[in-house]
C-alpha cells in the first residue's frame, strides 16, 4: 500500500513522504480509503466473498415498516439468543411466552415470585430513559395469573390420570369355579 501511495503522490507531482513522517502524523481520510479499497480488492481476488449466505438476494423483512432495531432483532432470532437486547424487546418476548414459563414451575410460591419479578422489571424498564423502542409490555395481575396457572396444573393432572387409566391393562376378575359332580 505504501508503494501505491508513493506512486500516486509522484503522479500528482508531489514528493512522497518519508516513513517516519507519515507514521507520526497518521493517515488522511483518502489514504485510509485507499488502504481499505486495496484490502477489499485483495479479498475479492482470494475469493473470500464467494458463496456467502444470501448473496445476491434482498435482505428479508426490509422495507415493510421502519424499524431502527431490525438488525439486532434479526441477530437475536438467528442466533437464538435469550436475555439480550433492549428491555422492550426482551420483555415483549417474555410476555408472549409467559404461560409456558409459568407451566414449567411446580410451586405456587415460585410462580408468584416470578410474576412479581416480571412486573418489577417492566416498571423499571418504563422508568429508564436510555432510548430504544418504547416499553409497551403490560404488567400482570399476580393473583389472576396464579389462579390460571393453578387451573392449568389441575387440568394437566386430570389429563395425565385419564391417560394412565386408558393405558392401564384391564383388571380381570377371576371367579372361582366349582365343579359340581354330575
Amino acid at each position: 500500500m505504501r508503494y501505491r501511495l508513493e506512486k500516486e503522490a509522484r503522479e500528482r507531482g508531489e514528493e512522497p513522504e518519508a516513513d517516519g513522517e507519515a507514521s507520526a502524523r497518521g493517515f488522511t481520510n483518502e489514504e485510509r480509503a485507499a488502504i481499505v479499497e486495496v484490502a477489499i480488492e485483495q479479498a475479492i481476488r482470494r475469493g473470500e466473498f464467494k458463496d456467502l449466505p444470501g448473496a445476491g438476494k434482498p435482505i428479508p423483512g426490509l422495507g415493510a415498516t421502519h424499524d431502527p432495531d431490525w438488525w439486532i432483532r434479526r441477530k437475536i432470532e438467528r442466533e437464538r439468543l435469550t436475555g439480550l437486547g433492549p428491555p422492550a424487546l426482551t420483555l415483549r418476548t417474555e410476555f408472549a411466552e409467559l404461560d409456558q414459563r409459568l407451566d414449567a414451575l411446580r410451586r405456587e410460591s415460585d410462580v408468584r415470585e416470578y410474576l412479581e419479578d416480571f412486573n418489577r422489571r417492566v416498571i423499571e424498564a418504563r422508568r429508564q430513559l436510555l432510548g430504544g423502542p418504547p416499553v409497551v409490555t403490560p404488567t400482570v395481575d399476580v393473583d389472576e395469573r396464579v389462579a390460571q396457572w393453578s387451573e392449568r396444573q389441575d387440568a394437566a393432572a386430570r389429563r395425565a390420570a385419564e391417560q394412565d387409566a386408558r393405558e392401564a391393562p384391564p383388571q380381570r376378575r377371576w371367579r372361582l369355579r366349582i365343579r359340581r359332580p354330575g
